[in-house]
């Protein structure tokens, strides 16, 4: 069977221990199958009771400890984890599937593979509950708005990107149009409306941020912005209610 980028993934049977790389994905498993993680990063925070053993970070996984767990399978993330980690993992036997996820679309077709092909599951309740959610129309005014990801160096969120078409898709205008993820003094989000400002993966608050911004902001959930799994469920309406 091939992954998201089309790489081979050996499983002769469905996995019974897995390690997930990608937050988002640590919470669609925990969600759906529980007892199927046996390992996960320090960054991921969903549940807030999942007792799995700590592999560090999505940038610098211990592979050696990961090898230790012995999975069937690891689940990364084209944007998340680096190709090198991939490589590595997979040059010493260890079965890697990569999703990519740049579109809520892409988001709703490769968690259905990950878990009906992948992991042998059947398709979860909250992907259904996250499809209806999203196929509405937009119902924000078409706001111009900028979202900043990370302070010193600033950093946005471009076209190409899941956050972006989440924007597109609430009805906003992204502001930014340099792809991905591009760094950029504040004084550029004259341009926008309105600066969100989420918590994370930098922790934005009231007093650090805002002040140094030439148009107002508002601060927002990143993981209503930016986590594809169950969060897509309550993560519009988070928004839409921050915004309105």
């Amino acid at each position: 069977m091939d992954d998201d980028l089309g790489g081979e993934v050996p499983l002769p049977r469905p996995p019974r221990r897995v390690v997930s790389l990608v937050p988002s994905l640590t919470e669609a498993i925990a969600a759906t199958a529980p007892g199927l993680l046996v390992g996960a990063t320090d960054w991921c925070t969903h549940p807030a009771d999942l007792a799995v053993t700590r592999v560090r970070g999505t940038k610098n996984p211990d592979l050696a400890a990961i090898r230790g767990l012995a999975p069937d399978l690891v689940v990364a993330n084209r944007e998340e984890n680096r190709k090198l980690d991939v490589e590595r993992l997979r040059a010493s036997g260890v079965a890697v599937w990569v999703t990519s996820i740049d579109t809520v679309e892409q988001a709703l077709t490769s968690l259905d593979r990950l878990f009906a092909v992948a992991l042998g599951l059947g398709r979860p309740g909250w992907l259904d509950a996250a499809a209806a959610t999203w196929a509405a129309p937009p119902t924000l005014p078409p706001l111009r708005v900028a979202v900043a990801i990370w302070r010193d160096p600033w950093m946005w969120i471009g076209p190409r990107t899941y956050g972006h078409d989440v924007l597109r898709r609430l009805g906003l205008v992204n502001a930014v149009t340099e792809p991905r993820y591009p760094h950029a003094d504040p004084d550029s989000a004259a341009l926008a409306d309105l600066v969100l400002l989420p918590d994370e993966p930098y922790p934005f608050t009231a007093d650090d941020g805002p002040e140094v911004l030439p148009v107002p902001s508002r601060l927002i959930s990143g993981r209503s912005l930016s986590w594809y799994g169950p969060a897509m469920v309550d993560g519009r309406g988070d928004l839409e209610r921050a915004l309105a």
